[in-house]
């Protein structure tokens, strides 16, 4: 059961002529919060012990918290004692610190805040502030709080690792050669599993165990003297494999941890060190973060993601998946060139059915009257379709010769189409417009799905409907960063761990919607 709470019920304040002013920022938290379904917190509900706070008014505080700048459990506590809008969203209860970090990390609390953003963008819809014609995705890094010098790569574990693999090999057959152990049957020729490096281990304290008896029950003190002496080796040998196993477990877990990865923070493991662009000293300088990605419309947050890769390629997709979850995709999805990719123009014009107003690498340079007039550039080489053949800056053809399919790390493959040069022998445009070696001819890579793919982003940037669109996403998802870092001040997380970074950035996000929404009038 939970602490009586119900804001329709008259409560007297001590000082009658202090009130709200009519457009004040709790009353748009207050409505928010109400209009979730009642059902939602049912899983706070605990039926022993003292009866809980309401999280119907643990929501509303955490949320004015961080509309007021207090990412921090004693802050908000703060304000619960000392702010009027507090005080009326609490209805004179004054919860502790412990209470509400309880509360804002809570994993429950993330479905209360994706119903928080699915009720205000209902609202948003009923009052006419977004149209649901188009999304607006980009992504930014925010720092993690994590200690910046506490980091792992993987390439470094990688090495590490061949290391061990290769000493424990050296090791087990100095074993056999000494004949100090049997051999053992091995899964693996490459390397020693655990299990067999225990196994290693087992036979070494058996021999050790041998020698000491033979010690303990010789009164021969040459003898013993020997015995010690050849007991020595293999004790040894136990002691480094006890350490290469001891090594093994933690490289093993560090992959574990990796993933697809290549760094990660020892004091929180699911931070990734990224370049961030507050970089003054222009040193290239890494700190653990995360990659926010959110999708807006009208300057308003609909839904976010937080990944740990710092590559924007690779989250467009799985963050698609996610805002289905909050609702359906509308027809056009806007974003930046970071975005696109033909396994990104593949994923929303075949498997979601959408339009992708989304530009790619080279796009702009493409525009301009320079690139066009380059001769090099192999867009602007004739192409024969009958012949299947281009025309080299030289006038030679180059013919197609042979398909070549490439799949890359995340498992999509990709179809190219070779073509090759008839004669690049003496050519004297050959240092413009080849690096390959001398006696090689000119080679040339073609993705046709990837040049239809751009001709299609072409022809919608350049249509006067979809091209509006495409240029709104400045004005539309950019200012968010700029409110959620300069105004509200969050430029750094105040948790560890992926799940309570989630909660943490979605207070935030949800804190610059209810102060945009608010101030409107």
């Amino acid at each position: 059961m939970f602490k009586d709470y119900n804001m329709n019920q008259l409560i007297l304040p001590l000082d009658l002529e202090v009130k709200l002013q009519e457009n004040d920022i709790a009353f748009s938290i207050h409505h928010l919060v109400e209009s979730i379904p009642a059902g939602v917190f049912d899983s706070f509900l605990r039926h022993t012990g003292c009866p809980a706070h309401h999280p119907r008014m643990m929501l509303k505080i955490i949320l004015c918290g961080y509309t007021q700048s207090a990412f921090s459990g004693r802050k908000i506590e703060g304000l619960v004692k000392d702010s009027i809008r507090m005080m009326w969203l609490a209805q004179g209860y004054e919860p502790s610190y412990r209470t509400i970090n309880r509360y804002r990390v809570h994993p429950e609390m993330k479905e209360l805040i994706r119903q928080c953003f699915v009720q205000f963008r209902c609202q948003l819809v009923q009052e006419k502030l977004i149209d649901q014609e188009a999304i607006f995705i980009d992504g930014t890094k925010i720092e993690a709080n994590a200690n910046k010098f506490t980091f792992v790569w993987k390439k470094s574990v990688e090495k590490y690792n061949t290391n061990l693999v290769e000493k424990s090999n050296q090791i087990y057959n100095e074993l056999l050669e000494k004949q100090i152990i049997p051999e053992i049957t091995r899964e693996n020729n490459e390397q020693l599993s655990m299990e067999e490096l225990s196994q290693i281990t087992k036979k070494l304290e058996e021999v050790i165990e041998e020698y000491t008896e033979q010690i303990e029950n010789s009164s021969d003190v040459n003898e013993r003297k020997k015995l010690r002496s050849e007991r020595k080796t293999p004790k040894q040998i136990a002691k480094q494999i006890s350490n290469l196993i001891e090594r093994k477990q933690r490289y093993q877990k560090d992959f574990e941890i990796f993933g697809k990865r290549n760094s990660y923070s020892k004091t929180d493991p699911d931070a990734t060190f990224m370049r961030m662009k507050d970089d003054y000293m222009k040193n290239g300088q890494l700190k653990p973060g995360y990659n926010l990605q959110i999708a807006s419309e009208g300057q308003y947050t609909l839904a976010y993601g937080i990944f740990s890769n710092p590559t924007d390629t690779k989250t467009l997709t799985p963050f698609l998946n996610q805002i289905e979850q909050y609702f359906s995709l509308p027809e056009h999805i806007v974003a930046d060139a970071g975005y696109g990719s033909e396994q990104n123009y593949d994923d929303i014009l075949t498997k979601r059915k959408r339009t992708p107003l989304i530009t790619y690498g080279h796009y702009l340079n493409e525009q301009k009257k320079k690139s066009k007039k380059d001769p090099f550039k192999t867009s602007n080489w004739f192409y024969d379709e009958e012949i299947d053949a281009y025309t080299c800056p030289n006038g030679k053809q180059v013919r197609f010769q042979y398909h070549s399919n490439r799949t890359d790390k995340s498992g999509f493959q990709r179809t190219f189409k070779i073509y090759e040069c008839e004669d690049c022998t003496n050519c004297p445009l050959r240092v413009n417009c080849t690096k390959a070696q001398e006696g090689k001819n000119r080679k040339l890579m073609i993705n046709e799905k990837w040049e239809k793919q751009k001709e299609y982003i072409r022809e919608k940037l350049s249509d006067e409907k979809t091209g509006a669109i495409y240029r709104q996403r400045k004005i539309d998802v950019e200012p968010i960063f700029g409110f959620l870092k300069a105004n509200l001040g969050f430029t750094r997380f105040s948790v560890r761990g992926k799940s309570k970074v989630e909660n943490d950035i979605g207070f935030a996000l949800m804190a610059v919607n209810l102060r945009k929404y608010a101030a409107r009038s």
